[in-house]
């Protein structure tokens, strides 16, 4: 999806030429949402792989009362694990990535909350040029964190 949305010819709807233009976001902002989506769940898969051995009760209360992706990867990252997300991503050799996700999470809180600008279009090149190394990022720390686990059943 984010790929197609990539490669997608734009149109003027596209351009949010309704907006003027000091606040508009990226005609592309669909990509960095699509993908901060994606990564939430992916987050919430790790939680859930790493708790598979807690009853079931005691993962859904985590999960409801550490709702937000910020606490998330930070907060109760901690409890899980012993340190962030973030931290996990540097020890693995992936700082660059670390930076590019805590950027792309602050400016889709901006975007969320009234400032549409804040995916602008070098956020977008950014990401989708980070996309592949963000993969094989996720890929490093989910097998950090879960590989002692047996997850053939998740």
């Amino acid at each position: 999806m984010l790929e197609r949305e990539w490669l997608r010819p734009l149109s003027d709807e596209d351009r949010f030429l309704g907006i003027v233009e000091q606040h508009r976001p990226s005609a592309r902002a669909i990509v960095v949402l699509t993908f901060w989506t994606y990564f939430e769940t992916k987050v919430d898969r790790l939680y859930r792989t790493a708790g598979r051995q807690l009853p079931e009760r005691v993962v859904e209360d985590f999960m409801l009362r550490h709702s937000s992706i910020g606490v998330r990867v930070d907060r109760a990252y901690r409890v899980f694990f012993g340190t962030n997300y973030w931290n996990d991503l540097k020890a693995q050799g992936f700082s660059d990535t670390a930076e590019l996700l805590q950027r792309v999470h602050k400016c889709r809180n901006q975007f969320a909350h009234g400032q549409p600008e804040a995916i602008d279009d070098k956020l977008v090149e950014a990401l989708v040029a980070g996309l592949q190394r963000e993969h094989e990022a996720w890929i490093s720390v989910f097998n950090k964190r879960v590989n002692h686990l047996d997850v053939r059943d998740a």
